[in-house]
């Protein structure tokens, strides 16, 4: 169980954050980059859901992935095995994939781009899915320097691709994708 008292610790005034090893680090590391990108993805995740209170089974999917998303953040801000702690595990990826076959079945196939636009729901979750692969990124270049749950990496990959998808299915509900038009503007 988790149990804050204390918000303001006054603990990072000097530039240092606790990993959950209790290991005090730079607030500009790598890896504190990388989970607080991933708690980024989250708010971005939570900007969908404002959109999305008509349709109880994408914001429970939503609502799902926002929980999983602090289970990426506790796995990353633990450094190597550390035991018992929560680690990602490969099935958190495999229901997205499920979910993602089950959108992807339901739309037309892609013959352009599509533009990060369309319905507020859908350009949120364009938003959210740039940042979660920055936060891709950032996990990546962490793992050439540090131990990290592959598992971490593998979901932030199916994440992505799944927001994507859901951006086509909430646009699909709203009168389509837009899409770009190569050389449109010369």
């Amino acid at each position: 169980m988790v149990k804050l008292d204390v918000i303001t610790t006054r603990g990072g005034d000097g530039g240092e954050t606790s990993l959950g090893d209790g290991r005090r680090v730079r607030k500009d590391a790598l890896r504190v980059d990388a989970f607080g990108t991933v708690d980024e993805a989250n708010a971005a995740i939570g900007l969908i859901r404002l959109h999305t209170t008509g349709d109880a089974a994408t914001d429970a999917m939503l609502s799902r992935i926002q929980n999983e998303l602090f289970d990426v953040g506790a796995d990353l801000c633990v450094p190597g095995e550390a035991g018992a702690r929560l680690r990602v595990a490969d099935t958190q990826s495999l229901r997205l994939e499920s979910e993602v076959a089950a959108m992807n079945a339901t739309l037309t196939p892609l013959r352009s781009f599509v533009l990060p636009a369309g319905c507020p729901a859908a350009a949120h979750a364009h938003l959210a899915r740039t940042v979660v692969r920055r936060a891709e990124r950032l996990v990546v270049a962490l793992a050439a320097e540090e131990e990290v749950n592959a598992a971490v990496i593998r979901y932030l990959n199916r994440l992505s691709d799944h927001l994507f998808v859901l951006s086509r299915h909430l646009n699909a509900a709203a009168g389509g994708d837009v899409t770009w038009v190569p050389g449109a503007t010369r």
